[in-house]
């Protein structure tokens, strides 16, 4: 698969962004690929104010992942309490399974490790993703036993299907 070159999101490309991350895990066309989470929450993934703040904000950077142009992957790195901050990641879901993913992760923990200089990169995962779970794991982040409670009645991360989901906290040594 070719590399992708990566980018700087702008607050011109908040719309772009919004509607990969809501495709990559919320409605019918996210079952297309494996990271969905049709089954556990409706309505949005990515409010596109917070989104907005992200980019905006200091030692927060939104990385954008293009092939020709096209937008096909990002994330979110930012410095929060010492260690990187890992999230909003999404790949296409029709590009999903080829090796996007790990080249999107490999940058971020890039800017972690080598511009800010950061011992750690963290991440929240829901729970009930197993799946996702064991990527990172076989990826160097490892269960830190702490979690933290969803955001039940924000309407900005969704509409729960369920009412036992809470956020594991995942940390890899960089």
């Amino acid at each position: 698969m070719t590399a992708p070159s990566f980018r700087l999101a702008t607050v011109d490309d908040v719309p772009a962004v919004v509607t990969l991350v809501t495709s990559s895990y919320r409605g019918e066309a996210s079952r297309a690929g494996w990271t969905t989470e049709a089954d556990l929450l409706d309505g949005e993934r990515l409010d596109p104010q917070v989104l907005r703040a992200d980019i905006e904000r200091p030692d927060s950077k939104v990385l954008l992942a293009e092939r020709s142009g096209e937008l096909v992957a990002c994330a979110h790195v930012a410095i929060e309490d010492g260690a990187g901050y890992f999230g909003m990641f999404a790949v296409r879901p029709d590009l999903q399974g080829a090796g996007l993913g790990k080249q999107v992760l490999g940058e971020a923990e890039r800017v972690a490790r080598e511009e800010w200089r950061l011992p750690a990169m963290r991440m929240t995962v829901l729970t009930a993703r197993a799946d996702l779970i064991a990527f990172y794991e076989r990826r160097g982040f490892r269960r830190t036993g702490a979690t933290k409670p969803f955001p039940y009645g924000d309407e900005r991360f969704g509409r729960p299907r369920r009412g036992d989901l809470e956020f594991a906290v995942l940390e890899k040594q960089l």
